[in-house]
């Protein structure tokens, strides 16, 4: 793999991902951000499909979710008491891939996504 991902000691070490990703790779990859078109209006089932929605645009460009050096998450109306779904996505999307990887990641919270029916979308850089 292309990406290393750490936390540096100084900062707080966030289970749900790392604060760094070393990039040794020679090939980016910029992966729109991926929405949930046929899952039902439910955040874990949209998170946990964005992410293979991700893994899958990774793969037709010859990486895996592995690869992923940052990852940005927009959920709409987001609120803290949101946090337990979207970590269970998060769960089960990374059993499905078969994948630990935690790379950094920024939740941004936004007001609307494309169709109202959209809860979460992600997007992904990573380095092959």
């Amino acid at each position: 793999m292309a990406v290393t991902l750490i936390n540096a000691p100084e900062l707080p070490e966030i289970d749900v991902y790392h604060q760094v990703a070393i990039a040794s790779g020679t090939k980016l990859v910029f992966v729109a951000g991926q929405v949930a078109w046929d899952t039902e209006p439910d955040l874990a089932a949209q998170v946990e499909q964005c992410y293979v929605n991700v893994a899958t645009a990774l793969s037709a460009a010859g990486g895996s979710f592995g690869d992923v050096a940052k990852l940005t998450c927009y959920v709409v109306d987001w609120t803290p008491d949101k946090m337990p779904d979207l970590l269970a996505g998060i769960a089960r999307a990374a059993e499905k891939l078969g994948t630990t990887a935690k790379p950094p990641a920024t939740l941004i919270g936004v007001a609307a996504l494309d169709v109202p029916e959209h809860l979460v979308e992600v997007e992904a850089t990573a380095v092959l």
